[in-house]
């Protein structure tokens, strides 16, 4: 085998599954030699932005880090590549919804989610974290890879009940991100940690904070710290406005899980959880030390009766599927 080789890489849009500001999105099917097909996403720079350095380097160091982050609760990618003068990044595919999907759909109902199902989806997010948080380069050298973005929208749930962590764009990682932490806040206002608002430097931490609003929100389906006002009112929010305490929102909270809340979104540090398994452990602990507990299957059942379209067929429509042909070289 030769060490350097020339491949083609041909990819079909079939249809555009989300619209950032500055990428997008889109289902796709990658195809192979002797009738090989795989159905990915690819996430497009747009056209506008590829030369916008800071955006591209983000672009890039969020490929090069997920790269090597091999887990199941972490959307996996495949490669990053270029047509032209626009980046893209091929990735795992996960049909399903996102937990923000969830969210809204309860809310639709009038229901709350099992609080059972709420503290396995959330106890998935806190091993995919784990995993992230204690990576290592190919030298041993840590990463301290920080998310800095967990929120619903980037917490993924396939229609067979896999929960996965997706978008590190903005995420921090000695060694391959540019960290411009201090002079550039990353991340979702609402879901920021108190050190995150503040413009301090974050670590693993900062992730347990925001994943703790997530669980909160998630089990009494209500919004924690914005209610309506702008981003300098809910950054005053995040940093110093009261929790109230999640079983007044929904008495059917046990105590075990509203602790595990309250320790998460501890705002001085030292006082959080020190890391995801150990609020990952709390979390399987209550779930399963009394025995049987929700599993994937138990998630995907959910779903099932709440997105039935999910596990409908449909015809792909032939007419808006597009081709893009892309010549990249392995080394």
């Amino acid at each position: 085998m030769k060490e350097e080789f020339q491949d083609t890489y041909r990819f079909k849009l079939a249809r555009l599954i989300a619209e950032g500001g500055m990428g997008n999105i889109y289902e796709a099917i990658l195809f192979g030699a002797e009738g090989f097909e795989k159905r990915v996403a690819l996430k497009l720079v747009r056209e506008e932005y590829s030369n916008a350095k800071d955006f591209v380097n983000l672009f890039i160091g969020e490929a090069k880090l997920v790269a090597d982050l091999v887990h199941q609760n972490i959307v996996q990618i495949y490669k990053l590549g270029k047509v032209d003068t626009n980046f893209y990044i091929a990735m795992e595919y996960v049909h399903g919804v996102n937990l923000r999907d969830l969210m809204i759909k309860h809310e639709e109902l009038k229901t709350k989610i099992p609080v059972e199902l709420g503290a396995f989806i959330i106890s998935r997010v806190c091993r995919g974290l784990e995993y992230a948080h204690a990576k290592c380069d190919p030298n041993g050298r840590p990463l301290h890879v920080v998310h800095r973005d967990i929120n619903p929208n980037n917490l993924m749930i396939s229609s067979e009940g896999e929960v996965k962590i997706t978008d590190f764009g903005v995420a921090k990682a000695r060694y391959l991100m540019e960290d411009r932490e201090g002079a550039v806040i990353m991340g979702k206002v609402p879901y920021m940690s108190p050190e995150q608002a503040k413009g301090k430097m974050t670590d693993q931490r900062s992730d347990l904070f925001s994943l703790g609003i997530v669980m909160y929100e998630l089990l009494t389906g209500e919004s924690l710290f914005s209610h309506g006002e702008d981003a300098k009112k809910v950054m005053e929010n995040v940093c110093q406005a009261p929790v109230p305490p999640p079983r007044e929102l929904n008495p059917e909270i046990p105590e075990a899980l509203e602790k595990i809340i309250f320790k998460a979104l501890e705002r001085e540090v030292t006082k959080r959880y020190p890391d995801a398994g150990k609020m990952g452990y709390d979390l399987e602990y209550y779930m399963y030390h009394k025995g049987y507990g929700p599993t994937i299957l138990t998630l995907e059942k959910h779903l099932r009766l709440l997105f039935p379209q999910l596990y409908a067929k449909a015809p792909v429509d032939k007419k808006k599927e597009s081709t893009i042909e892309i010549s990249a070289k392995w080394l």
